[in-house]
């Protein structure tokens, strides 16, 4: 059968790439149902409300403030090693068109858990929204898709292999879901060590999550007992400081009277 030849471009070449760096991490995926009543009453008070990537990169970055192996990758060069980070750094997915294509580029958000949630909402919506140019992490990414193929792969094996590279290109967590544009179950791949997804919350306040991690610096029941510390902190902490986002606004219009 005849065809065309296309050219592939910059943003597919870049999942190309991460898809290849992926197939040599042995990611096991844990899928459980939060139940987020709490958080779910706090977004419908609010006004404008964050979306639940940063709400997750924030919470995940919380939990993982007191758990080092939430901050640890596995390094293989010059030999197998750990690499402890001493913050979370977060990258989430971003659904972008270039020149008509979809293509996912990744945010990065770094120490999430001492910033404020609306600063870690704005810092994702900007990279949802903003000229392509201008967001430096998706600058650095496509310079690199741009790159002959060679070159691509000596970039990318530094980026896996070497400690420094390895966190400021692929953090130490992700986020990635498709529940903004449609329900359904997202088990995505990753260089590691963990990426989070999850579906659509549900009127009584469930919601289903995925979390894919290394199993070669954690293992499942670990991971189970953090799922349940995440759950409380995003119906404790995260519930709380939504709460408060319209607190003054709402002072002042108390204090103005009828």
């Amino acid at each position: 059968m005849r065809g065309r030849t296309r050219r592939i471009s910059a943003p597919r070449r870049l999942i190309a790439d991460l898809m290849h760096a992926s197939q040599a991490v042995p990611l096991i995926s844990y899928r459980r149902t939060l139940h987020l009543a709490p958080l779910a009453r706090a977004r419908a008070a609010a006004a404008s409300p964050p979306g639940f990537a940063a709400i997750f990169a924030k919470a995940f970055s919380l939990v993982a403030r007191d758990e080092p192996l939430l901050r640890t990758l596995y390094v293989d060069f010059p030999w197998p090693h750990f690499f402890e980070l001493p913050k979370s750094v977060g990258m989430i997915a971003v659904a972008r068109r270039i020149d008509g294509e979809d293509c996912v580029l990744m945010q990065k958000v770094t120490a999430a858990d001492t910033l404020p949630l609306t600063e870690v909402d704005a810092i994702i919506r900007g990279a949802s929204t903003a000229p392509i140019e201008t967001v430096p992490m998706f600058r650095k990414l496509l310079r690199i898709s741009r790159m002959p193929w060679p070159l691509r792969r000596i970039a990318w094996w530094a980026g896996m292999s070497l400690d420094r590279p390895r966190a400021n290109f692929f953090g130490s967590f992700g986020v990635s879901s498709v529940s903004a544009f449609g329900p359904g179950d997202l088990c995505p791949v990753s260089p590691g060590p963990y990426i989070l997804s999850y579906d659509r919350l549900t009127d009584d306040g469930r919601l289903e999550v995925i979390v894919r991690f290394d199993h070669r610096v954690i293992d499942a029941a670990p991971i189970a007992r953090l799922t349940t510390r995440l759950e409380q902190v995003l119906n404790t902490l995260i519930a709380a400081e939504i709460e408060g986002l319209d607190r003054p606004a709402r002072a002042l219009r108390a204090a103005a009277g009828p």
